[in-house]
């Protein structure tokens, strides 16, 4: 049972967190079973206000392939997958803008706004934020981002609002494509220049055994990425969380976190306990003070 004292304690060391993270861009790739469960998705929403209201910049990044696929079901539209990435014609990419940017975003920017925190969803397409070419023609309208332009976020932040991000990108005459929101929130962490970017997932980060969930890896290196993956310990759908991480810590964002988004406020143990609750990556050069996430 936690005592007031222990809160009391909690508080206090979560003082020196605040203060080092005041006034700093973090941007949040938000997905997974949290989008799904309405009382998970409530305990995001209130981590996220809470860093909004202690003086960081979070950005979300969404996604939202449940829901596609849900939609093109009821439209009876077939859905085809290559490698992982869905193949995007232009029905399927009007179904994805509908979801994505006529749904998911303006819902979650609503709930922002209902728990008295300002926030305007968009796409990538507003303000030509993200500028994208087609990936590979046999995959259709799917993008890889080619260009950030970040003065409608940083206006949006600057005017105190909390900007929603769904990835569709401005591609080629002005087309939309549809982009992987890891990779989406990668970029932006990056451009933004983004002190620490956060990916929500459905497992607790990397486990040193898979088949032990008291195994977690709580910080890796880059350099013990690359081992990590070349020993096996590091598989399947984590490779490419890996592969964001490593991409995000190389182009200047200081830590990157994988956390599930299944435990409840995970977002504030992450960043604000000592030992955190997921997988912290970071660079070598990054002095890991006291378990300081």
């Amino acid at each position: 049972m936690i005592t007031a004292d222990d809160r009391a304690e909690i508080l206090i060391d979560s003082l020196g967190y605040i203060q080092k993270f005041h006034n700093k861009i973090v941007v949040i790739k938000y997905g997974g079973n949290a989008m799904l469960n309405n009382e998970l998705k409530a305990s995001v929403i209130k981590d996220i206000v809470l860093l909004k209201y202690i003086g960081m910049n979070p950005v979300i990044v969404h996604g939202g392939g449940p829901e596609i696929t849900q939609l093109m079901e009821l439209k009876g539209i077939h859905t085809e997958f290559v490698n992982g990435l869905r193949v995007t014609t232009p029905e399927t990419m009007k179904v994805a803008e509908m979801v994505l940017t006529g749904s998911i975003s303006p819902e979650i920017a609503s709930l922002f706004n209902a728990n008295g925190v300002p926030s305007v969803s968009m796409s990538g397409k507003d303000g030509k934020t993200i500028l994208a070419k087609q990936k590979d023609p046999a995959l259709g309208l799917v993008g890889e981002v080619t260009q950030i332009n970040t003065e409608y976020i940083f206006n949006l932040i600057e005017g105190g609002y909390l900007p929603v991000v769904s990835p569709i990108a401005y591609g080629e005459s002005g087309s939309s494509l549809n982009i992987n929101s890891d990779e989406v929130a990668k970029h932006l962490a990056t451009a933004l220049g983004a002190d620490k970017l956060i990916l929500i997932t459905d497992v607790d980060g990397v486990l040193a055994d898979p088949q032990d969930n008291k195994s977690l890896i709580s910080r890796l290196t880059l350099t013990e990425i690359k081992d990590a993956i070349k020993s096996g310990v590091i598989t399947g759908g984590m490779i490419p969380k890996m592969d964001c991480c490593t991409g995000a810590i190389e182009g200047g964002v200081t830590r990157c976190h994988i956390i599930n988004g299944t435990v409840p406020h995970s977002i504030i143990i992450e960043l604000f306990t000592k030992d955190g609750i997921g997988t912290m990556v970071t660079n070598e050069e990054d002095i890991y003070e006291n378990g300081n996430r």
